[in-house]
């Protein structure tokens, strides 16, 4: 069975992609490319995966992913 867990990812002024997950503390990673960024952060996942307790994994069902639009 697999897991879906959400990730943001956002240029840095450097050019850099940043990957972040956010229901898993400390759990990032960066490439060149989205691509990049993507498959590292796939790693990382599974690395951070290792450290937590199959009982103390995030419940994934109450993430909700979405935009929200200002009108200044």
């Amino acid at each position: 069975m697999g897991y879906a867990f959400p990730v943001i990812v956002e240029q840095d002024e450097t050019g850099m992609f940043v990957a972040t997950c956010p229901v898993l503390t400390g759990c990032y990673t960066q490439g060149h490319t989205i691509e990049e960024a993507l498959a590292n952060i796939k790693e990382a996942i599974l690395l951070c995966l290792d450290e937590i307790p199959a009982d103390e994994l995030p419940r994934l069902e109450k993430v909700f992913v979405g935009n929200v639009v200002i009108n200044p």
